[in-house]
């Protein structure tokens, strides 16, 4: 529903990471992170962090592209490995890519979400993201993923009723976005 922006996803990682003396954190507990401050995002504010669509695999939902990107089968990979590298299971931040692109609350909320899980390890956070309803309504058999569509986050977060406004800024989101990258279009 929102466009997918790269740059704010990389500062993202790269905040997440900073939490971490080593600036590196199993990529398993990295996108679930970033999964839950999505998703809390889209609950107080209607917008996601980072715009990736959600899938269900089978350790719980997993945003797409970053995912893509730590596996490095992104377009976009070659620009992301600037500033992390994958380590056995780790993702590893070789680079700073700043924060410029971070809003305040943004900041907050992945810094939010890295204190109150600073104590649970990737397989603590697959059981707890295995609790949301979105996930249980499109967990897939093994080895198999499953789009989340959009509507059944803001269903289980409690923001069906607001669906059309936020339908409406995700558009406006994209024109923006399409406008600002191609002037020209």
């Amino acid at each position: 529903m929102f466009p997918f922006h790269f740059k704010k996803a990389v500062q993202a990682v790269a905040h997440l990471l900073r939490t971490e003396p080593s600036w590196r954190m199993n990529y398993m507990r990295l996108l679930k992170l970033l999964y839950i401050a999505d998703r809390e995002s889209i609950k107080e504010t209607g917008e996601p962090i980072t715009g990736d669509r959600a899938f269900a695999m089978e350790r719980g939902p997993v945003l797409t592209r970053l995912y893509d990107l730590i596996m490095e089968r992104d377009k976009n990979s070659p620009e992301w490995n600037r500033f992390f590298q994958k380590v056995h299971y780790d993702l590893e931040m070789t680079q700073d890519p700043g924060m410029a692109d971070l809003c305040r609350y943004e900041a907050d909320k992945l810094r939010e979400i890295a204190e109150r899980y600073a104590d649970e390890d990737e397989i603590a956070l697959v059981q707890r993201v295995h609790q949301f309803e979105e996930w249980k309504k499109y967990a897939p058999r093994e080895g198999a993923s499953r789009p989340i569509p959009f509507r059944e986050i803001l269903e289980a977060v409690d923001r069906l009723e607001d669906k059309e406004s936020i339908e409406s800024d995700a558009r406006e989101h994209a024109f923006a976005r399409r406008v600002l990258e191609d002037p020209e279009s």
